[in-house]
C-alpha cells in the first residue's frame, strides 16, 4: 500500500471510530420497546463499514470552515482548534449520522431476497438472515425517517436544514439511490451503452456521495463559489466509487470486501468492468480521480482532508 493510502486510512479510520461512537450513542437502545426492531436497526448500523460517506460530510465540512478561517484543512481537524468549534462539530455529527443511517437502511433493503438477496454484509449475516425478512424491512423502514429527525437538529441557520433536508431526500430517493437501484434491477442481463450504466450509477452510488459532501458544506454554511467546488469534487468521486467498486467485484475475495465477491457477473448485471474490461475500468477510475482534485483545487490547502479521501476511494483494495 502507498503513502497516500496509508495517510487516508488512517484518518478514515479515526473518523470511522468517532461516527461509531456517535452512531451508539444516538440509537435507540436494544431494550427499547419494540426490542427486537430496535436491536435490528443497531444490527445494522454499528460494528462495520468504512463509513466513506460520514468522512465526506467531515472533510468537506472542515475544508469549507478552513478556508473561511483561513488555516489548513488538517489544523481545523485537530482536537485543539475544533474544539473552539463545537457548533459546527456537532452539525458535522448529526449530517454525517443521518447520511450512515440512510447508507444502512439501503443495504438492509439491498440485501433482501426480492432485491440482490445476498447473506454477508460487512463480514456478518445480512439482516434478514441475522432476524428475519420482515423485521429487515422495517428496520431498513425505521433507519430513514430517524436520519431526518438528526437532521433536523442541526445548529444551523433554518434555512440550511431545509436545504440539508432537500439534498438527503433527493438523494436518496426516486431521482437519486432509489431509481438508480430500480434500474440496475431492470438492467440484469442486458448491455448497456456506457452513458446507461453512468446513470444509473449516478443515481444508485454517487447520489448518496455527493449529498454526503454537499451536507458537509451547509453544516459550515459554504459560500456559493465553495459549493460549486464540492459539486466538481462529488460528482466525479460519487462516479469513482462505483468503478472501483466494480474492479473489486472481480479482484477482490470475501475477506477483503467484507461481502460476497463477483456477484453481479453470477447475476449478469452490467458494470464498468464488463463494459470497459478490468484495465480501461481502472482507468476510468483515475481519470475520475483527477476531476475530483482540479474541483477542488480553489480550496488549496484547506481541502487536503477531501484530497486523502479521494486518494483513499480509487487507490483502495477493500
Amino acid at each position: 500500500m502507498n503513502i497516500a493510502v496509508d495517510q487516508s486510512t488512517e484518518w478514515l479510520n479515526a473518523r470511522a471510530r468517532h461516527v461509531e461512537t456517535v452512531l451508539e450513542r444516538m440509537l435507540p437502545k436494544e431494550d427499547v420497546v419494540p426490542a427486537r426492531l430496535h436491536q435490528a436497526m443497531r444490527y445494522a448500523v454499528l460494528g462495520g463499514g468504512k463509513r466513506v460517506r460520514a468522512a465526506l460530510v467531515y472533510a468537506a465540512g472542515y475544508a469549507c470552515a478552513a478556508q473561511q478561517a483561513g488555516v489548513e484543512g488538517r489544523t481545523f481537524d485537530t482536537t485543539h482548534y475544533a474544539s473552539q468549534h463545537a457548533q459546527l462539530n456537532q452539525a458535522l455529527d448529526l449530517a454525517a449520522s443521518s447520511v450512515e443511517l440512510v447508507h444502512a437502511y439501503s443495504l438492509v433493503h439491498d440485501d433482501l431476497p426480492c432485491m440482490d438477496d445476498d447473506t454477508l454484509r460487512r463480514g456478518k449475516p445480512t439482516l434478514h438472515v441475522q432476524f428475519d425478512e420482515a423485521t429487515a424491512l422495517l428496520a431498513g423502514d425505521a433507519l430513514q425517517p430517524l436520519a431526518f429527525d438528526w437532521l433536523a437538529q442541526m445548529p444551523v441557520d433554518a434555512a440550511l436544514i431545509v436545504q440539508a433536508t432537500q439534498v438527503l431526500a433527493r438523494a436518496a430517493g426516486s431521482l437519486g439511490m432509489a431509481g438508480g437501484q430500480a434500474i440496475d434491477l431492470e438492467s440484469v442481463g442486458k448491455t448497456l451503452t456506457r452513458d446507461a450504466l453512468q446513470c444509473m450509477h449516478v443515481l444508485k452510488t454517487g447520489a448518496l456521495l455527493s449529498a454526503s459532501v454537499t451536507l458537509g458544506g451547509l453544516a459550515a454554511a459554504m459560500a456559493p463559489v465553495q459549493k460549486k467546488s464540492l459539486d466538481a469534487y462529488a460528482s466525479a468521486m460519487g462516479l469513482a466509487f462505483q468503478v472501483v467498486d466494480d474492479v473489486l467485484d472481480v479482484t477482490a475475495d470475501t475477506a477483503q470486501l467484507g461481502k460476497t465477491p463477483g456477484k453481479d457477473a453470477a447475476a449478469n448485471k452490467p458494470t464498468y468492468v464488463s463494459l470497459m474490461g478490468l484495465d480501461g475500468a481502472r482507468a476510468f477510475a483515475h481519470q475520475l480521480h483527477a476531476q475530483a482534485l482540479k474541483g477542488i483545487e480553489p480550496f488549496g490547502p484547506s481541502a487536503d482532508l477531501l484530497t486523502l479521501l479521494a486518494d483513499f476511494i480509487v487507490l483502495r483494495n477493500h
